[in-house]
């Protein structure tokens, strides 16, 4: 009888002091496969198979593209690429960004998803926003085990809880996770997830090949909104736990993720509107400073303009929260 074999772990923010409380937990025997995935620079992460390695018993190594998958082994993600999962063997792919990193989670999950079905457990961590939850709510269709970290154990609360909310099966503190995995892993498995979705089969496929091109089909619907790396139009796809979008060439955000880098775009908007308007307040006053001496008219209305525009940088700065907006802009009274 099928057993779950296949461990998958997310982390971001946070999630380095959660994963050591993980892998001291696991017993040496432990007989899965376990892949880890955590946010990084794209030149950074080269020390976290060996912090893993030194937390526990498990042997762990930074993933190879094409190495065959064994049990008793952790393949750990690589700075600038995602970690996939293909039949009996890892996958390490520059595929498109996914909630604006790579590597991400969701692509990691979803292949485990796709290939293993309800021989997974997925386990999301410490972290921001919400990558993970889009997969996890992937591996629980297809009958896999959701594993979350209690939100209230966790120093970064806000991917631990996203997941929760689209569904966990379990929910514990970091410390219990190691335990609770060597107990899953000798279950037999007993429900099944069936056969994937032509859109995950869709999804997966992309992240392992690149995007499928002009013409062919895309997974979802087109969106009103553009993807924030490319500006290409997003696609709206219909999944029943988490709402989300995907650009043609790749690029996936959860709706959560995608308000965040919404956010990010309007405070830049902002700051450049900021900048503009300071240097048009500044221009005006020099401008009626030159005019006075001669065309006391023209040096009335490049002060007016000046006042006018200063106003508008104080409603900035406010909206911003930054200084002292009458000084910096020279409309305080004399």
């Amino acid at each position: 009888m099928a057993r779950r074999d296949v461990v998958v772990i997310a982390a971001s923010a946070g999630g380095i002091e959660a994963l050591k409380a993980v892998f001291a937990g696991l017993p040496e025997d432990f007989d899965a496969i376990v892949c880890v995935v955590v946010h990084m620079p794209a030149r950074g992460g080269s020390a976290l198979p060996a912090i893993l390695d030194r937390a526990g018993p498990l042997p762990a190594r930074a993933a190879v593209d094409g190495e065959p998958l064994r049990s008793g082994r952790v393949y750990v993600c690589v700075g600038d690429r995602h970690l996939l999962l293909h039949r009996g063997r890892v996958l390490v792919r520059a595929g498109p960004r996914e909630n604006g990193s790579r590597p991400a989670a969701d692509p990691l999950f979803r292949s485990a998803a796709r290939y293993f079905g309800e021989r997974v457990i997925g386990v999301v961590l410490s972290g921001s926003l919400s990558d993970g939850t889009a997969g996890l709510s992937a591996i629980r269709r297809q009958g896999g085990v959701g594993v979350v970290q209690d939100p209230d154990d966790a120093l970064y609360s806000e991917m631990p809880r996203h997941a929760i909310e689209a569904g966990a099966d379990h929910i514990v503190p970091a410390v219990e996770i190691g335990p609770l995995l060597s107990r899953l892993v000798k279950e037999p498995v007993t429900a099944d997830g069936g056969d994937p979705s032509a859109e995950m089969i869709e999804e997966v496929a992309m992240m392992e090949d690149g995007p499928p091109g002009v013409g062919n089909d895309h997974p979802g619907r087109p969106s009103q909104w553009p993807c924030p790396d490319c500006n290409g139009v997003l696609w709206r796809i219909d999944d029943p736990d988490v709402l989300r979008f995907r650009c043609r060439v790749g690029h996936a955000w959860a709706g959560e993720s995608l308000l965040d880098q919404q956010n990010t775009a309007v405070e830049n908007a902002l700051w450049m509107a900021l900048r503009a308007l300071e240097d048009r307040a500044e221009l005006s006053r020099a401008l009626a400073e030159r005019a006075r001496p001669r065309r006391p008219i023209s040096a009335r209305l490049f002060d007016s303009e000046a006042v006018e525009t200063g106003e508008n940088v104080e409603v900035l700065r406010r909206l911003l929260g930054v200084g002292d907006a009458n000084e910096a802009t020279g409309t305080k009274d004399a």
